[in-house]
């Protein structure tokens, strides 16, 4: 399994691509904005795009949705709690930096414990609810993307709309720090870490 990550946009969100180095199948998962500079790497890598995965549905991760969509012919995949975000601007939050998007609904609705398979290889959805009430994890391989729910010594804010500070150290609790140690921690925002570092160390969760 490869894995690829850079951030895009103004807000520097985190997207990744990822996929199987045999057959070149792979998924992007948050393309938040620069739709063309992701379509690039798509071409330089040689991959075909079946899925994009959103790890939940505010702008910052869904802005170049619609252009990666119609190029590669990918199916968008989110989780069933964040489907109304694509198609609401006051719920994608959109509405709130100057400008309203919205999106068709997506292909299919995630549930926690959904396999997807890419070429030979699969990811896993782990439900992470506290940022948005369908904000997921993605269990790749050995490495975990964490989107907005864990960051390096941070966590993501829960004061959205749907957001609850309880539940999202919860989900990083109980659904994400009974990885290994040596588990890599790719996020929605910044440097990426590890389980143990943040077990340790993050100010938010000791």
């Amino acid at each position: 399994m490869f894995l690829e990550g850079f951030s895009v946009g103004q807000i520097e969100s985190n997207c990744y691509i990822v996929g199987c180095e045999e057959t070149k199948e792979a998924a992007v998962v948050d393309p938040g904005a620069e739709g063309k500079r992701i379509l690039k790497k798509i071409d330089s890598l040689g991959l075909n795009i079946r899925y994009i995965i959103l790890t939940h549905g505010h702008i910052d991760h869904i802005g170049a949705l619609a252009e990666v969509q119609q190029a590669t012919g990918a199916k968008v995949l989110i989780h069933a709690e964040d489907a109304g975000m694509l198609t609401d601007p006051q719920k994608n939050l959109s509405t709130y930096i100057g400008s309203i998007v919205t999106m068709k609904p997506a292909d299919q609705l995630l549930c926690d414990g959904d396999i997807i398979k890419i070429g030979k290889e699969t990811l896993e959805v782990i439900h992470t609810p506290g940022h948005t009430k369908g904000g997921i994890s993605l269990k790749c391989g050995q490495d975990l993307i964490t989107g907005d729910t864990l960051f390096a010594g941070s966590i993501g804010r829960s004061d959205f709309p749907g957001g609850s500070h309880t539940q999202l150290i919860n989900s990083i609790k109980s659904r994400l720090l009974i990885f290994p140690p040596e588990t890599k921690v790719y996020p929605g925002h910044g440097p990426a870490s590890n389980i143990g570092w943040e077990k340790r160390y993050n100010p938010f969760l000791t």
